[in-house]
């Protein structure tokens, strides 16, 4: 479901992409959410410091959408400055800000298969 939220994402118009790739993880979440039986599947939204779109899933990889529309995927941990903010207890991701020239850019494929990286 994942490979196809991409590719039909990358067939979108760029300023379109970050809101219809929200929604198609938003379709993954509801479904997963329907078949407990699966593995678990999570993704978390944020915005980066640039602008970007940074959805980070549960398995240490995030999905970046630059202000431009161009999908990244990135490595939740090392592919971004990151600052933390600490309140009652908890620590929480305060900042993310992409470090582009460290992440894979997804491209579309014009043959049917997954999006290429």
């Amino acid at each position: 479901m994942l490979s196809r939220a991409i590719a039909q994402t990358l067939l979108a118009p760029a300023a379109a992409r970050a809101r219809l790739f929200a929604q198609q993880v938003g379709e993954i979440e509801r479904f997963m959410a329907e078949h407990p039986e699966e593995r678990p599947w999570t993704c978390t939204r944020f915005q980066g410091t640039d602008g970007s779109t940074i959805f980070r899933g549960g398995v240490g990889h995030s999905l970046v959408i630059d202000p431009a529309g161009r999908l990244w995927r990135a490595r939740s941990y090392e592919d971004f400055a990151t600052t933390y903010r600490f309140a009652n207890g908890s620590c929480e991701i305060d900042t993310l800000t992409p470090r582009y020239d460290q992440m894979r850019e997804y491209r579309p494929r014009h043959d049917g298969r997954k999006p290429m990286v």
